[in-house]
């Protein structure tokens, strides 16, 4: 054989090596292909910028604190007074400390006279009325509630309670819940009367038109015309309505 054939064979059986080699890479590449899924999951970022989105995304979920569990309401329930006071606005949740000062101010010996006077806020107001039926005047609403409360009859008149000797003349720095608060209003010394509940407030049917209602003695209105005030013995009072019960 010459050199010429001899290597005319060893180059075709070398090209032989190599189209058999590249199909086999052929073949192999498309088998890891069609393991592949054919396009990305839905959502999923490409590219490197992508890619830093996602893994940005992936630190911050991880930082994230856990979501605090709801907390328990720990305010306490409201009893029977605190309620009431709050239902007829007189607990300003605005003013913290106040609120506190007048529940506390309420509960003393005079608590059941002053709930029931604050009872009949709206009310209205009648020239010379004694009853919720047909309304009350100043004097016919202090009356009204100091005989029902503690079975202290006063007297029908403003000026008559004011100068019953049986109350006590009390200064307008001793004031306590249940006293009696007399006004100026109709060029008279004694001529309104009022039910003083704390915190400088007080308690009265104050004229025709209006009703029963709570109003601060510390309105320049009031304290210009603020007169006295009168203490009758609540207790004493009680006992001895609690006598003549038995």
């Amino acid at each position: 054989m010459s050199l010429v054939s001899s290597a005319t064979l060893l180059n075709r059986i070398a090209a032989a090596c190599l189209l058999a080699a590249g199909c086999a890479a052929h073949a192999q590449g498309v088998a890891q292909a069609s393991t592949l899924p054919s396009t990305p999951p839905p959502g999923t970022m490409t590219g490197a910028y992508g890619q830093s989105l996602q893994q940005q995304a992936a630190a911050e979920k991880t930082a994230q604190p856990a979501a605090k569990p709801a907390q328990a309401d720990n305010k306490p329930a409201q009893d029977p007074v605190s309620r009431f006071l709050s239902q007829r606005g007189l607990l300003n949740a605005a003013e913290p400390s106040a609120p506190s000062r007048l529940l506390e101010s309420v509960r003393d010996t005079a608590s059941d006279l002053v709930l029931s006077a604050m009872n009949f806020l709206g009310v209205r107001y009648t020239r010379g009325g004694n009853s919720v039926e047909n309304g009350f005047d100043c004097s016919g609403f202090t009356r009204h509630i100091f005989e029902m409360s503690v079975g202290l009859v006063l007297p029908r008149r403003a000026d008559e309670q004011a100068r019953l000797n049986s109350l006590l003349p009390i200064r307008k720095d001793e004031l306590k819940p249940g006293d009696l608060v007399f006004f100026n209003t109709m060029r008279a010394t004694f001529s309104h009367v009022g039910i003083y509940v704390g915190e400088g407030k007080f308690i009265h049917a104050p004229r025709t038109g209006s009703a029963v209602r709570v109003e601060d003695m510390r309105d320049s209105y009031w304290s210009k015309r603020f007169t006295g005030a009168r203490r009758a013995d609540l207790k004493a009072a009680a006992d001895g309505e609690g006598a003549l019960a038995r």
